[in-house]
């Protein structure tokens, strides 16, 4: 099945000499990339106005495969909690992921919560907006999309082996792109205090702090379900080192700093 853009024009510009202008200054922004493999990376998915620079200084850093697992929230509550799309491609205006197949069947063939699912993901943003940053980067990109809702903590743990041992086997290096935001619709220094308390147990390599974190704090982080699975993956699969690559938050772009949403890119190697 071929998914089509369903925030171009909104998220990110709509013409492919636009985006790739932007994409491109965005990921010029970076550090130099790591020398070490990234098996991780984390970046927001909000308007590139207030966000892409994070995620652009974040991904340029990053040392990436060719092939993605990507894992990113479900804002529309459809489809099923481990959403795995499995068949066909993504469309950007820059280039189309093409969907890695026999992963998604490995993947799915692993772990019976794993669901082979569209509804998930049909107007979902929290990865399409991540696409074109891998596309400037790889120009042909491979991966397997999967949007994330599923809340018990033993489910995700439980998947997370059983999906790190596919990784582990597979011929090919596979990076995980996890898509979050921070802290919603809060005043700027409160967000960065709750931001930090979720980026500390990123950092100190530990998904179920993370978890416990966000929940027992209250913090509005969207994407701390793909997360806390995306670094347990990684730290199957031998993740020693965690750092924040880059933060802002939306009064940056807007200037209201009363009700802002944080922005946090995390390399996991």
């Amino acid at each position: 099945m071929i998914r089509k853009p369903v925030v171009a024009g909104q998220f990110y510009p709509g013409s492919a000499a636009a985006l790739d202008r932007e994409v491109r200054s965005m990921l010029a922004k970076a550090a130099p990339p790591d020398a070490q493999p990234t098996i991780l990376a984390m970046v927001p998915h909000a308007g590139y106005v207030y966000s892409g620079e994070v995620a652009g200084r974040t991904l340029g850093q990053a040392n990436l495969a060719g092939d993605f697992l990507l894992l990113g929230p479900n804002h529309t509550g459809l489809g099923a909690p481990l959403s795995v799309w499995n068949r066909g491609q993504w469309l950007t205006p820059l280039c189309s992921l093409e969907i890695d197949e026999a992963l998604a069947d490995a993947l799915i063939g692993a772990d019976a919560r794993l669901a082979a699912d569209q509804d998930a993901h049909l107007q979902e943003h929290s990865l399409e907006v991540v696409l074109p940053f891998l596309c400037a980067l790889k120009p042909h990109p491979r991966g397997v999309p999967m949007a994330v809702s599923a809340q018990r903590l033993s489910d995700l743990a439980g998947v997370a082996r059983n999906m790190a041992s596919v990784i582990r086997a597979w011929p090919e290096p596979v990076s995980i792109v996890v898509s979050s935001d921070m802290s919603h619709y809060v005043p700027a220094d409160r967000a960065r205090d709750l931001d930090s308390l979720a980026l500390s147990a990123i950092r100190e390599m530990d998904p179920v702090g993370l978890y416990s974190t966000v929940r027992e704090m209250g913090i509005s982080m969207c994407g701390v379900l793909p997360m806390t699975l995306g670094l347990m993956i990684a730290l199957e699969l031998g993740a020693t080192k965690a750092e924040v690559a880059a933060y802002a938050n939306s009064g940056d772009a807007s200037g209201d700093f009363d009700r802002v949403v944080g922005y946090a890119g995390v390399l996991v190697s």
